[in-house]
């Protein structure tokens, strides 16, 4: 448990970071890549028991799935921008 409260923090902060550069070449999945991410940090939430972090990450989750299901929308509708 201490490799995950302690080395986790560092791979998903970098993996944010990637998700944003996804984001801004408007990949597709860039947002569920974004929901995953937010899984692996609730787990290091419990782990590092920082629950300060919990309305951040619960407030990405929602946020990440709003986004998902528009551009999701927009995509079978055709509309690129």
């Amino acid at each position: 448990m201490n490799a995950i409260r302690d080395y986790l923090p560092w791979a998903l902060s970098a993996l944010s970071l990637l998700m944003s550069v996804m984001t801004g070449n408007l990949w597709r999945y860039a947002w569920l890549f974004g929901i995953g991410i937010q899984c692996l940090w609730l787990l290091w939430i419990v782990a590092a028991q920082a629950y300060g972090f919990l309305p951040l990450c619960l407030s990405l989750f929602v946020v990440y799935g709003r986004n998902h299901m528009r551009w999701s929308r927009r995509i079978v509708q055709g509309v690129s921008s």
